[in-house]
């Protein structure tokens, strides 16, 4: 590794300046370059094909029931943009239902001159009539919060409105909010979300509403929740002090009541039952409760000091707790065993009942969520989807009786006849097995090339969804895709994660470098032929695969990463994850953390693979300066590196049409460097 660069002044810093005229200058500059190098014939049929694959009027339109009608957002090549539009379930078990447009994007865009993406909206219930939308600009994180009547399908007159911010707002009643908002003086805290709840009546002046509950500067972010269910009406407060801590309180007699839990804990209550998911071994006097086990009590008994849990979940080795949700009368869970979905539902009662939901695959990865958007007209019904990297996802209902029917199925993006899905696992350096997913040809002649692609960060699982336009562009021509699930992610609970934060995080790459070995001494594919692909912290992750391990691949695909790790908590929501990397001001943290700053380990030395970094001008997530400072420094060297920005779409893509223009790149990029092995051409003088 080379010698971090901690003294070095950053001669790119001007980068940082997002709207600075020779900032965006040079991404013009690096735009017009890339799109130089990769537009060519196969990008706009591979553009043409993921997009109409997305956009497809047989794809399934995933819902969401407010009273009587379902609820979708729809984006097809017609609406950009997007429609919220509303059927019956009885219309919608048919093939083609009639849809009533509630709202449509394009439409308001135009009129309002605005780069409006859709970001959702919060409904009033039981009623359902008005509803808060969030719109963003661009597809950033921060949003425009606007009442909408939806019985008369427009903005309500005088309604509620929140200017651009990060935040929202719930419910309290029909004529108050709870907001959570950075508008105002000091209503932010350091990682640039709110930092105070408000409670804001009809009719009254936004910038003189009165605090209800206020944290921190340092804490990550201050929210409320409303528990509006009759007999059961309750308000929480919750300060996030860490990216995986926080405190939650309840509202109750004009005072903020903690809730006495672990503050890593997750926890949820349900008229009178309250259930907590642990992320650590909770020790109390009687008994010590393990790491990853829900527990289930009376919420009054617990405030009145009781203890004595029941344990609905308790974990094995590479059995876990996927996420649980309440239905009507009972409890649904997720359950991963050893990477397989289990549908479980359990019945309150002393003692709660559990069983598994029978008539699911086996090796299909399946997730159930609510039907109902809301809590006071839930049923029991839920759905359920069913998918698989080569399999068309199938979307179906399981009605009160626990009968599942299918109501959609998606569509085949591509032919799937001569692939198979194989699992293996690696050896990490320090013995561990680390599995990881193959999807490739039944028959192969020698090795391939083969895409890598990871995340291993923030307890999140890669878990097998279709793979549509990767399947149309990649995997029908004979290609192989590999997804890791190394350590960081949560495929195998809390300890999977946490061995992989912080002085982990190296062993998390290293997790994935143990991956490509394994691919090239099975015969998969070569050094040459194999690509490493992630974003955000799996940016982070494909960019160490450039300065650690430059050795093991042919390209690197990284989009939207933090790189910079000495400065990342100088920008945006950066402090927000310290908890899960380090806080390089202190030099007990920078010591691990210097190991797994790609920028800083740049080695002027050494020749690296090509690499295509894709960020954009409207994340207010993760800063669009890692990306650009570690183009420029690379280009400054020498090296094969192409760089692209576009003007939207966030920490994602805007719309569909973004999403395939950007992955059209990266798999002309792809295809550039592995199969046709063309070098990328040195930058014009």
């Amino acid at each position: 590794m080379a010698a971090p660069t901690l003294d070095r002044p950053d001669p790119y810093l001007w980068l940082e300046e997002v709207e600075s005229e020779d900032a965006l200058a040079w991404v013009r500059m690096q735009n017009s370059r890339t799109e130089g190098v990769l537009r060519d014939e196969a990008f706009e049929a591979d553009m043409a094909a993921i997009y109409e694959i997305s956009t497809r009027p047989d794809n399934i339109p995933f819902v969401i029931r407010r009273g009587a009608y379902l609820y979708n957002f729809w984006q097809d090549a017609t609406h950009v943009r997007g429609l919220w539009r509303r059927t019956t379930l009885d219309e919608y078990r048919k093939p083609e239902p009639a849809w009533e447009t509630v709202l449509d994007i394009d439409a308001l865009a135009r009129e309002e001159v605005e780069d409006w993406v859709w970001k959702g909206c919060g409904t009033f219930e039981p009623e359902h009539r008005f509803g808060l939308v969030n719109l963003s600009r661009g597809g950033a994180d921060a949003t425009v919060v606007r009442e909408f009547d939806l019985v008369e399908k427009r903005f309500v007159e005088d309604g509620f409105m929140l200017a651009e911010a990060k935040g929202g707002a719930t419910w309290h009643d029909k004529d108050t909010l709870l907001v959570s908002t950075t508008l105002g003086h000091n209503s932010a805290t350091v990682s640039g979300y709110p930092r105070t709840v408000r409670r804001w009546r009809r009719g009254t002046d936004f910038a003189e509403v009165p605090i209800l509950f206020e944290g921190e500067a340092s804490d990550v972010y201050i929210s409320a929740a409303v528990d509006r269910e009759p007999g059961f009406e309750r308000v929480f407060y919750r300060r996030q002090t860490t990216f995986e801590e926080g405190i939650s309180y309840l509202s109750r007699d004009g005072a903020s009541l903690a809730i006495d839990l672990p503050l890593d804990a997750r926890f949820d209550v349900e008229r009178d039952w309250m259930l907590v998911k642990l992320k650590s071994d909770w020790a109390l006097p009687h008994r010590t409760y393990p790491a990853d086990a829900l527990l289930a009590i009376g919420f009054e008994r617990f405030l009145a000091g009781d203890r004595e849990f029941e344990v609905l979940f308790e974990p094995a080795p590479r059995r876990v707790l996927g996420g649980f949700w309440w239905a009507k009368s009972k409890l649904v869970l997720t359950v991963l065993d050893n990477l397989a979905s289990q549908i479980w539902l359990a019945r309150p009662g002393s003692p709660w009942r559990m069983e598994r939901l029978e008539g699911l695959p086996e090796t299909a990865s399946v997730d159930a969520f609510p039907l109902d958007a809301g809590q006071l007209e839930r049923s029991d019904e839920f759905l359920v989807s069913i998918s698989s990297y080569i399999e068309p996802t199938k979307l179906a209902l399981v009605d009160e009786e626990e009968r599942i029917a299918v109501l959609k199925e998606a569509p085949s993006a591509f032919d799937a006849s001569l692939l198979e899905v194989m699992r293996h696992e690696a050896v990490s350096v320090d013995g561990e097995r680390i599995p990881y997913f193959e999807i490739g040809p039944k028959d192969r002649n020698g090795p391939r090339p083969t895409v890598l692609y990871g995340y291993g960060g923030f307890s999140v699982s890669l878990r097998p969804g279709y793979l549509g336009g990767v399947g149309k562009a990649w995997l029908e021509r004979g290609n192989v895709w590999v997804v890791a699930n190394i350590r960081g992610g949560g495929e195998f609970g809390s300890d999977w994660h946490k061995a992989g934060m912080r002085e982990g995080k190296r062993l998390s790459h290293d997790d994935f470098a143990a991956i490509a070995r394994d691919l090239v001494e099975r015969g998969v594919t070569t050094a040459e032929q194999l690509a490493a692909y992630g974003g955000s912290n799996g940016g982070l992750l494909v960019g160490n695969m450039l300065t650690r391990y430059p050795d093991l691949f042919g390209g690197i695909w990284c989009t939207v990463p933090l790189l910079d790790m000495r400065r990342y908590t100088r920008l945006l929501a950066g402090p927000s994850w310290v908890a899960e990397y380090g806080d390089p001001d202190k030099p007990e943290d920078w010591s691990y953390m210097q190991g797994f700053s790609a920028y800083q380990n740049i080695d002027p030395a050494q020749s690296y693979p090509p690499l295509l970094l894709v960020t954009s001008r409207r994340d207010d997530r993760v800063h669009p300066g890692h990306a650009r400072k570690m183009a420029a420094r690379l280009e400054e060297l020498g090296q094969q590196v192409l760089f692209y920005e576009p003007d939207e779409g966030g920490h994602g893509a805007a719309n569909k049409k973004q999403g395939a223009f950007l992955s059209a790149l990266g798999f002309s990029f792809l295809r550039r460097t592995l199969v046709d092995k063309k070098p990328l051409p040195e930058k014009s003088a």
